[in-house]
């Protein structure tokens, strides 16, 4: 049996929005449903979410699936979200708002849901050739909080280093799209975050601990570290054309756009950031550094020593 892989942007997964656990779930199905048709899917592509499918998924009944897909509707519909990315051209960032769909409904005779992303969604799903984080459905599966999935994301693409960087406490409320609620900081963390740690740590491939980063009294941020657990195999991200055949210490037969995947690699910044100072927070690196690191990869390999070069194309 394949994989059932979810495929985010970085840009997508260090979003901020709010989704119930049931709308994030139609999303996985239908990031899953997209990146298994053969040619990519095109603005106004429909995509179906059978019940039958959200229950085996989710280990759920057939009949309560469907209920709770029907419902997550109209709030998918209005959803949006808020993110970042660099712009191609300029080397800046933007900043940008978006909607998850353009159409969404249901057909009570099929028992389905039926969704068409919208057009900035699409390529954040299906064309991704740089930043992006990849982890098997069934990690999530377990997780019945929606704060303790996007936890796991936020997480997750930082696996190759096995911590985050400091996130301040309004980012992180952000990111988990909690404007209003649970404003007391004993609220948050016994309601959001050491729930969603809990559960993370009980129903998923690692085990994540949280350092508080403070300004005298008041807790200001935290630190995020992590661990694969020792019986789960570790998911990487595949990477088009690699032969892992070959020596690991070595840049033979990488291209430019492998050397730059290296060169963006969050852990390749935290090991290598004393070379050249990135002009933007780490893991958004600029332009001018990944350039700078490709020159110097190939006219001297030897100086990056820390950990095998290939090992920075997983991430």
């Amino acid at each position: 049996m394949n994989k059932q892989l979810v495929t985010k942007d970085n840009s997508l997964i260090g979003a901020s929005y709010s989704l119930g656990v049931v709308e994030q779930r139609l999303i996985f199905l239908a990031i899953i449903e997209a990146r298994e048709q053969k040619t990519l899917i095109e603005a106004g592509g429909l995509l179906r979410i059978y019940a039958q499918s959200y229950a085996k998924q989710f280990d759920v009944e057939k009949h309560t699936s469907y209920e709770a897909m029907k419902r997550a509707v109209e709030g998918l519909y209005e959803a949006g979200f808020a993110y970042s990315k660099l712009d191609e051209r300029s080397g800046k960032i933007g900043h940008y708002k978006s909607r998850w769909v353009d159409k969404i409904g249901y057909i009570d005779d099929l028992g389905c849901v039926e969704l068409v992303f919208a057009s900035d969604v699409i390529p954040l799903i299906t064309r991704l050739e740089a930043r992006y984080t990849e982890y098997e459905l069934k990690q999530v599966v377990g997780l019945q909080s929606e704060y303790a999935i996007r936890l796991y994301e936020l997480i997750i693409q930082w696996r190759s280093v096995g911590k985050t960087n400091p996130i301040s406490l309004m980012e992180l409320r952000e990111k988990l799209g909690l404007v209003d609620e649970y404003k007391r900081i004993e609220a948050f963390k016994r309601r959001v975050l050491d729930l969603a740690v809990k559960q993370i740590n009980e129903h998923t491939d690692i085990t994540v601990e949280y350092e508080q980063h403070k300004n005298g009294r008041f807790i200001t941020g935290f630190t995020f570290r992590f661990k694969l657990k020792k019986d789960k195999k570790k998911i990487v991200a595949e990477v088009a054309g690699d032969d892992t055949n070959n020596d690991m210490y070595t840049i033979e037969g990488l291209n430019d756009k492998q050397l730059g995947r290296i060169a963006r690699n969050p852990s390749f910044l935290a090991d290598y950031n004393h070379l050249v100072q990135p002009s933007s927070a780490a893991g958004q690196d600029s332009k001018a550094w990944e350039i700078e690191m490709i020159k110097r990869l190939k006219k001297d390999p030897l100086q990056f020593k820390k950990r095998p070069i290939r090992e920075y194309l997983v991430y």
